[in-house]
């Protein structure tokens, strides 16, 4: 529609549209359903109705709510356009009763403040959202005036999701929280020489995972302040520091006999107590580097001997022989070297 208002020494000029619904019978009374605007003083607009010029050079130089002249008794997609030169805020912006709505974009510099709701509202075609859009390099600002959280928002059951604290520099999530994407990146830290961390926050005891600046190390540690009571610190060269004792997991099996493989990935130990002759089967699951023990137990019988196939290596390949007497206890340690080779060294015989 062309600008039939008036000229550029009146302010900021702003445009709203309203759309009456199929029970807006008139915007002059005071039911619900009422088109009512609340104007600054010295406020002057147009009003146009279905097109046509309504309420031309209209001043409104008062704070309370006023009717706009001339909109009496409209019918159902009746469309009014309202031209305005100041700032000027909605009172019922989607009539109480109807589900009327204001459409069209605003055009203006200025502030609009909306004494109730404010609704950004797309059709009902499927993937027609919403949006509160802002183009320009300073992206979308959120301002708000609560006395406990500055800006907060809100899903549609009108619960609380994310909220910025007035004057905080700590934003509350109430859900969990996804990145998503092909190559999902969560950064933490600016690059400035400061700790950052993750905290684990427990009924009990707080972990986190962080970074050591000063040390320039992965730290996981006890507690949430990074370089307190470390468990494992990774340096820049990957060496890992652990901060107390490692366990390797232990695998207890009370009865073994036959042919028996042993799963490496899973366990770093092995407990055995042999009811049987055992012969040690070529795992898959071994891992180059890796070291542990096997421990052997002879049952109430005794004379159970241990053989192997060729992935164990003893020195010399004279094998290994076991104590004979009953509930006797023999150690044996291994390493693996590379992929199929599990070196077993000299057995420690007959524990007691």
């Amino acid at each position: 529609m062309p600008y039939l208002g008036r000229g550029p020494g009146f302010g900021i000029r702003q445009k709203y549209f309203y759309t009456a619904s199929a029970d807006d019978t008139s915007v002059s009374g005071s039911d619900d359903n009422n088109l009512t605007l609340t104007f600054t003083d010295g406020l002057f607009i147009d009003v146009y109705l279905n097109g046509v010029l309504l309420d031309p050079n209209s001043d409104y130089n008062t704070t309370t709510a006023n009717t706009v002249a001339g909109l009496a008794a409209l019918s159902a997609n009746d469309f009014v356009e309202i031209v305005a030169y100041e700032s000027f805020s909605i009172g019922d912006v989607v009539p109480a009763s109807s589900g009327g709505t204001f459409s069209g974009a605003v055009a203006s510099s200025g502030d609009i403040t909306a004494g109730g709701t404010l609704f950004a509202q797309g059709d009902t075609a499927a993937g027609d959202d919403a949006a509160i859009g802002y183009t320009a390099a300073e992206g979308l600002i959120l301002t708000g005036q609560g006395s406990t959280n500055d800006v907060t928002i809100k899903n549609d059951a009108d619960t609380a999701v994310i909220q910025i604290p007035t004057g905080g520099t700590t934003t509350t999530f109430a859900g969990d929280v996804s990145v998503l994407g092909t190559t999902p990146t969560l950064t933490i830290g600016d690059a400035g020489e400061e700790d950052a961390k993750i905290v684990f926050d427990g009924a009990a005891q707080d972990f986190y995972v962080g970074l050591d600046d000063s040390a320039d190390d992965l730290v996981i540690g006890l507690g949430s302040a990074v370089g307190t009571t470390p468990a494992i610190s990774i340096n820049e060269n990957l060496v890992s520091t652990f901060g107390a004792t490692t366990v390797g997991k232990l695998f207890t099996d009370a009865t073994n006999t036959g042919d028996i493989t042993l799963d490496f990935t899973a366990h770093q130990n092995f407990l055995l107590t042999f009811t049987g002759n055992v012969e040690l089967q070529n795992p898959t699951t071994e891992n180059v580097g890796q070291s542990g023990f096997i421990v052997i137990i002879q049952d109430g019988t005794g004379s159970r001997v241990l053989s192997f196939e060729g992935d164990f290596e003893t020195a010399g390949a004279a094998g290994i022989t076991l104590s004979t007497a009953a509930n006797a206890v023999d150690v044996i340690p291994y390493i693996v070297i590379a992929a199929n080779r599990i070196l077993l060294g000299a057995v420690q015989l007959a524990f007691s």
